[in-house]
């Protein structure tokens, strides 16, 4: 079955006019000519229109989207899955949400990371534009902030990591909650930051807020024998995590060697292939019936 998106939060009236009227219109539906007129009015699935477009690095781009119905909301972490038509066809994609789930005008953003050999990211890095409609699929994740957040919060991030962290600290902005908060984040060069300016504004506004660039052209990659330096107690924060596979999996190692496993949270956009005690399963071969095919 293909995939659809999220069921929109529709009003009440509305869906009940709709039922009511739907004897009159055959063999198209009223939600038919609805999206006729316009594709946001859709009862039949979330969609929404891209109102902006901010390029954060050269290749990263903020999508900044308007659902078309009441957004359900989100916490900061949590990622969505969009839907899009690229040359035709329509692909599904799972990306961060780095928006504040608190924004006033109802919007919100995901940040790709242009994958050269991707369909998805080159369309929405270099392609797409304003007024362009996407479909909104569900909202999902566990990588997110205990309800209060801790007192004391490590983040720790690498490339396009940064996006479910940045949304959490938005979130955090925006109730003055930016206390006593590290952020460790790398990239390659000061322009390869994603949202740089934005993390300089803040570490400029909150005292309690520090952050440190690791700029590996300059001062190579950052590891667990850094975190004694960047931030010596480490061991006593609530950390989050979000990076290459690499990286998650030597913190995971390190923290479960000098440091507390249950404070600890890490965000991968792979699985792990192969992880868990489930039994694995080999290669064979397939065979079509009607063809005789191998």
């Amino acid at each position: 079955m293909a995939e659809r998106g999220a069921t929109p939060t529709v009003p009440r009236w509305r869906r009940r006019a709709l039922r009511a009227v739907r004897s009159l219109f055959t063999p198209l539906l009223p939600d038919d000519y609805l999206e006729l007129i316009n594709p946001l009015w859709s009862t039949q699935e979330l969609r929404g229109r891209i109102e902006r477009i901010d390029h954060e690095t050269a290749d990263a781009a903020t999508i900044l989207i308007k659902p078309g119905w009441e957004w359900g909301g989100h916490e900061p972490g949590q990622y969505l899955r969009i839907g899009m038509a690229v040359d035709g066809v329509h692909h599904w994609r799972a990306y961060s949400l780095t928006s504040d789930p608190g924004r006033p005008d109802g919007c919100i953003a995901i940040t790709p990371k242009l994958v050269e050999s991707g369909k998805v990211s080159p369309f929405l890095v270099r392609q797409a534009r304003p007024g362009g409609i996407v479909r909104l699929g569900g909202v999902e994740g566990a990588f997110v902030l205990p309800d209060p957040p801790p007192d004391r919060l490590l983040f720790i991030s690498a490339g396009s990591g940064i996006t479910p962290i940045m949304s959490m600290l938005r979130a955090l902005a925006r109730r003055d909650a930016l206390d006593d908060t590290v952020l460790l984040h790398s990239a390659r060069a000061t322009k390869d930051v994603i949202f740089g300016d934005e993390l300089r504004r803040l570490a400029a506004r909150f005292g309690g807020f520090s952050l440190h660039e690791q700029l590996t052209r300059e001062m190579g990659r950052m590891g667990p024998r850094d975190l004694d330096r960047l931030c010596p107690d480490w061991r006593d924060r609530e950390a989050f995590i979000s990076g290459p596979a690499e990286m998650l999996d030597s913190m995971d190692q390190n923290w479960e060697r000098e440091g507390d496993r249950a404070r600890l949270h890490l965000e991968r956009f792979q699985p792990i292939v192969g992880a868990g005690d489930a039994e694995h399963g080999y290669g064979g071969s397939i065979c079509l019936t009607h063809s005789g095919v191998e």
